[in-house]
């Protein structure tokens, strides 16, 4: 059975439609309004091997921060609608990623119980038009509502383009582990409870 979804999200504040395929190659299509934003997104989708598309429009006039949270909340769950019951997956993901001067860790779990943690911290206020501190935002609304236990860690890095792409390109590769088929036990949920979540 694919492991597709769509999440369209419609607020006051944001517009946004999200396709997701988690048993990609990698290709994207992606417009949120804010170039920084496309690019982690794109990251995102290219080392996850997850197939992204996103449409975002929002209140971009005031600030970046609705428009940042929103698409982690929608594809967030775009993710969670897709993965569905679990059956047969990893379950568990860990990267860590060079990024010239920058080394950065995820570690994840496919767990029904959303958590973050983050320790990544910044030397400028922007990055483009985004606030840097709407990074742990775009993170925390992604893990919540995908339902992941999420922990991110810069351990250490000058340069804050590389600081938070090679947190997002971590992400990825954690993902394209955790989301993996184990052929060992396809049929099963990988919890001895027989869920995840709760």
């Amino acid at each position: 059975m694919p492991r597709k979804a769509t999440i369209e999200r419609n607020t006051k504040e944001t517009r946004i439609k999200v396709s997701l395929n988690l048993d990609g190659t990698g290709s994207y299509k992606v417009s949120t309004g804010v170039g920084f934003l496309d690019h982690m997104m794109e990251q995102l989708s290219r080392h996850s091997l997850m197939d992204l598309t996103l449409e975002a429009k929002g209140d971009t006039h005031i600030d970046c921060h609705h428009i940042t949270e929103d698409v982690g909340i929608a594809i967030g769950q775009a993710f969670a609608k897709a993965i569905g019951e679990m059956k047969g997956i990893t379950r568990y993901g860990s990267a860590l990623i060079p990024m010239d001067e920058t080394l950065s860790r995820v570690a994840l779990d496919i767990s029904g119980r959303p958590y973050l943690i983050w320790k990544v911290e910044f030397t400028r206020d922007k990055l483009g038009e985004m606030d840097t501190e709407l990074f742990k935002e775009w993170f925390g609304a992604f893990a919540q509502n995908a339902g992941i236990t999420l922990h991110v860690e810069n351990l250490y890095g000058l340069n804050n383009h590389h600081i938070v792409e090679s947190c997002y390109k971590a992400l990825a590769r954690s993902l394209r582990e955790a989301i993996a088929i184990d052929p060992r036990k396809s049929d099963a949920v990988p919890s001895t409870k027989g869920q995840l979540g709760g």
